[in-house]
């Protein structure tokens, strides 16, 4: 018989919970976007990984954040980027030796927009408290669809290189 205090409901839920904070840890967060998509296709979701801050060269300086944005849905556009901890933060694009602030990125439908080095960026200014390495910064990103994704991002050293 299972009552409130069957030891198999405690698991499931011990199991729910410990998948759940394994997600938040792993930096990556999903959200399903509501209703159908302009070319006709059902509901998709964006996905956002690999995210990180290098460390600001000088204390509590501009910063640049990363972090790669996958959509199985339609197309889409990441048009702001805010934190509660910075004071602005904005989208760039780099090409060769120029770098410009643009007002939105695009996310095609099935595939992906990367911020990396040497490419598409986010710049971090104001921050509220200078920030060390291992420390989180919260970045919410609006998209043109409506979604809003809020994720929690790494502060790494300066040198820091993913997958390295």
């Amino acid at each position: 018989m299972s009552g409130p205090h069957d030891p198999r409901r405690f698991r499931r839920g011990a199991l729910i919970g410990a998948g759940l904070a394994t997600v938040l840890t792993a930096g990556t967060l999903l959200v399903a976007c509501g209703g159908g998509t302009a070319d006709g296709e059902g509901p998709g979701e964006l996905t956002v990984s690999g995210s990180y801050i290098p460390l600001p060269a000088t204390p509590g300086g501009m910063g640049a954040g990363y972090l790669t944005v996958s959509n199985s849905g339609g197309e889409d556009q990441l048009v702001k980027v805010s934190s509660p901890a910075a004071s602005s933060v904005t989208m760039h694009r780099s090409t060769g030796t120029t770098m410009e602030e643009v007002d939105a990125l695009p996310v095609p439908a099935h595939g992906t927009l990367a911020l990396a080095r040497g490419g598409n960026h986010l710049m971090i200014m104001g921050w509220a408290k200078a920030p060390v390495v291992g420390d989180h910064l919260e970045l919410d990103l609006t998209f043109a669809k409506g979604a809003t994704v809020t994720v929690q991002v790494p502060v790494e050293p300066l040198t820091y290189r993913p997958g390295s």
